[in-house]
């Protein structure tokens, strides 16, 4: 793909400060994140002569090192971000590249990353979940459907109304699109699904792998970089003792988002949003209640009938000690079978049928 570089500036960044691109109509405010390794760093800008504020990623491929598929991750990312109109996709609003540098200009959204220390109750972590799988909705319907393939805490953003932010598409891929083996193995160890790690094709069930994992961390406040102390020797997933307070169906759900074997995951978005909207996250303590006021009066009942007969027993024992006729003894047995329900014996003993 050849890009549209409609705003080209040939120039030196300045050293030891932010870059100048006042020419371009915008002004940094601050540095919002570097990746070092990946040769990246994420402005904070103001848009010259207006109220807008942008956040511009810069790819430093001549400084990282990187090669030729540095490059086409950057077009490939710009590609996909033109196609997309989410709201909470931070839109598409500019390109342009200096020596050895391209520059991604997108929307700003105030919300911070999941990646910082932060804590959720289980309950605001469903509507995390639900947030973020009617994002992955939207890019699953799609023709043909878009795969993000690096959903990580980092890469989600959630303002205070737990409204979440999906960024970082630079891994995304379209559904049956072909990936070149150097790109297989792409994504972040302990969210990336397995399929993806044997170099099997990706679908619409790869990416619910990557939010089941985004959502272990979060219940157990677990870092990203410290995932894998939650995997076990069997490779699977092994954290319910650390969250003892949610609930079976919600624990089955979240198990089955990232099962192995992708055939056993939920077909698509779609079909783990439906399943996950009426489920309970933490245990309810009305259906215990309920139980409870179910069993006490039962067992008030039980200890009262018991008593009856014991009385009843006492009572014909004394009758029987002074009147040793058999019509006594047999109507006390009768009521102390029935008492019991024990058909079978009272026959046995009365000499008749109920």
């Amino acid at each position: 793909m050849e890009l549209d570089m409609h705003n080209r500036y040939k120039g030196i960044i300045p050293l030891n400060h932010h870059p100048d691109f006042s020419e371009l109509g915008y002004q940094v405010i601050s540095e919002l994140g570097r990746n070092r390794e990946g040769g990246r760093i994420t402005y904070l800008a103001n848009v010259l002569n207006s109220n807008q504020q942008v956040v511009i990623k810069e790819f430093c491929f001549a400084r990282a090192g990187a090669d030729l598929s540095g490059v086409k991750a950057y077009e490939r990312e710009i590609e996909i971000l033109q196609q997309l109109n989410h709201s909470r996709i931070p839109h598409y609003v500019d390109s342009f590249e200096m020596p050895g540098v391209f520059y991604l200009v997108q929307e700003y959204k105030n919300a911070p990353s999941l990646g910082l220390k932060r804590s959720f109750h289980p309950e605001e972590i469903k509507q995390i979940a639900l947030s973020i799988l009617e994002i992955l909705v939207y890019l699953q319907k799609q023709v043909p459907p878009i795969i993000h393939r690096d959903i990580k805490p980092e890469n989600i953003l959630v303002d205070e109304e737990l409204n979440t932010y999906l960024v970082d598409f630079g891994l995304a891929r379209i559904q049956g699109a072909k990936i070149a083996l150097s790109s297989f193995v792409a994504g972040t160890p302990g969210f990336m699904p397995p399929e993806e790690q044997f170099g099997h094709s990706l679908t619409e069930a790869s990416d619910l792998y990557s939010l089941g994992a985004t959502l272990i961390c979060l219940l157990t406040n677990t870092r990203s970089v410290e995932i894998e102390k939650l995997i076990d020797e069997n490779y699977r997933f092994n954290f319910q003792k650390l969250v003892p307070q949610i609930s079976p169906r919600f624990w089955s759900w979240l198990m089955k988002m990232v099962e192995r074997k992708r055939k056993r995951r939920y077909a698509n978005a779609a079909v783990a949003l439906e399943a996950l909207k009426p489920i309970e996250v933490v245990v309810s303590t009305t259906g215990i209640n309920s139980l409870v006021r179910t069993i006490i009066p039962s067992k008030r009942a039980t200890v009262l009938g018991l008593a009856t007969v014991v009385i009843l027993a006492a009572v014909g024992a004394t009758l029987m000690s002074y009147q040793p006729g058999g019509a006594v003894r047999q109507l006390l047995e009768a009521t102390e079978c029935q008492s019991f329900n024990l058909n079978a014996s009272c026959q046995e003993k009365t000499g008749h049928e109920d």
